[in-house]
């Protein structure tokens, strides 16, 4: 990883924590608290970890001396998550106060995440509708779905999301990056990107993004400008800002957003494109909200991933044999290209021609819309991928996430524990399947002797783990 992902200080918040004295204690020996040592089988202690799985997680039984489990710090949540909200609405970590920015009769414009993310949608829409009362009403709202370059959010998505109530009552609408009719260009911005956006966000008179702040294999961290693009973007405009030279920079990883050809370029369009407040929150494991944040875009963005850097940053002695990831359970583990995070996740800390297994769902196969599922079948291995990538005059939709899959698969071999998809169709796109975890560590590790270790990482990109001489 590039320095500035390696600094302790600046990446992990070594010292006294926002989220309590020992919210810091998320790497450790299995024998540790935390995680439970309570099977003995001959002389072999074995360890239950709690993985996160669909909607219902999963138990794997792993040797409890060979083992490291590495999780994010747990924080509290918020003890009134409506009040947080409030606040950081009313005390801005920068500008005024929304009412501040609001007058009546103008038309208002919400960004809000796709149902591919645990962002908590209704509460944070909630909060803006009352903190906007007597100002504006219902009808002066579109909430506009940001879904990049995703499909749109059904019907039944969109109440599980933000309530029959909100859905019945607010201008919904899914963001269409291929549809000419509703982009509209608005200049060019960064490094020479040529930006269309979302025709309702600009026509607004007030635009707000809505968010949650997690760290982001290539942009540094998720939430605040990637609201405007690549999520209310066109085609063109995201195939540029995830084409092939950006995506290969060292920059374009983990925790880094300065210096990020990707994030430089994300906060360069909405910066010039404008954004009138910004609202993100931090969650907790069970998807919670511990801080909100409000304010002035790009600062209050800087404050929310600072916590999310502490939170989530975690230093390791040494690179593993075997790494075990999740891509953080439902919603983010719909498919194999969201899981591609978590794999991303564990080709951070495993050792060259070592093993990645990814607990992953999947319930929404590759999925089958999309080009992801075409490009990664397209060329006979992962390096044959890579040249074609970077050898292509223009990048198709997708590319991106080929690139970075591939990327890893040249590092490791990786196997996916999912209950939708065959090892057939996983073979495919380069993968294999692999029933049962539990097994599949204990042949690794038999086989690359009794000094192999596993790693563990729960929650997959939520924490973000490191080599360190510091760990």
């Amino acid at each position: 990883m590039p320095a500035e992902a390696l600094s302790t200080k600046a990446m992990t918040g070594i010292g006294p924590s926002r989220a309590g004295p020992n919210s810091r204690c998320a790497v450790r020996e299995v024998r540790m608290g935390g995680t439970r040592v309570d099977l003995e089988r001959g002389m072999t202690k074995t360890v239950s970890v709690e993985l996160a799985y669909g909607r219902t997680g999963l138990t794997v039984e792993l040797p409890s001396d060979r083992t490291t489990v590495v999780a994010p710090a747990q924080p509290a949540a918020a003890p009134d998550a409506a009040a947080a909200l409030r606040d950081a609405l009313a005390e801005p970590v920068a500008g005024p106060p929304l009412r501040e920015r609001v007058r009546p009769g103008q038309r208002i414009a919400v960004s809000i995440c796709d149902a591919t993310r645990p962002q908590p949608r209704e509460a944070m829409v909630r909060a803006l509708l009352a903190e906007l009362e007597g100002i504006a009403g219902p009808d002066d709202f579109t909430l506009l779905v940001a879904t990049g370059t995703h499909r749109g959010n059904t019907d039944e998505e969109l109440r599980g999301m933000l309530g029959d109530e909100l859905v019945d009552t607010l201008r919904i609408i899914n963001h269409d990056a291929r549809d000419p009719e509703v982009l509209r260009p608005v200049g060019t911005f960064g490094d020479g990107v040529q930006v269309l956006l979302n025709r309702h966000w600009v026509e607004a008179d007030v635009r707000i993004t809505t968010g949650f702040v997690e760290p982001h294999f290539f942009a540094g961290f998720s939430g605040g400008p990637k609201l405007v693009a690549p999520g209310l973007a066109g085609l063109d405009t995201v195939l540029t800002l995830h084409d092939a030279a950006r995506i290969a920079s060292e920059r374009a990883t983990w925790a880094v957003c300065e210096g990020n050809p990707v994030h430089d370029d994300v906060r360069a369009i909405a910066a010039g494109t404008g954004v009138d407040f910004a609202f993100d929150v931090v969650l907790d494991r069970e998807q919670r909200i511990v801080e909100a944040f409000g304010g002035d875009l790009l600062p209050m963005h800087a404050a929310a991933r600072e916590v999310v850097r502490e939170l989530s940053m975690q230093p390791v002695p040494q690179r593993y044999d075997v790494v075990v990831t999740t891509n953080s359970g439902y919603p983010l583990d719909q498919n194999v290209y969201q899981a591609v995070k978590g794999m991303s996740a564990a080709a951070t800390v495993v050792k060259p021609g070592g093993l990645i297994i990814c607990a992953a769902e999947c319930s929404d196969g590759f999925p089958d819309h999309g080009s992801f599922r075409e490009v990664l079948a397209s060329e006979p291995t992962p390096e044959a991928l890579l040249r074609a990538i970077s050898g292509r005059a223009e990048p198709v939709p997708d590319q991106w996430q080929v690139q970075i899959l591939a990327r890893v698969l040249t590092t490791a071999r990786v196997g996916v524990h999912t209950t939708e998809l065959t090892d057939e169709q996983l073979r495919t796109a380069h993968l294999y399947r692999v029933d049962d975890i539990t097994t599949a560590v204990a042949d690794e590790l038999a086989a690359r002797g009794p000094e192999a270790r596993v790693c563990v990482l729960p929650e997959g990109p939520q924490t973000i783990p490191y080599v360190s001489d510091q760990a």
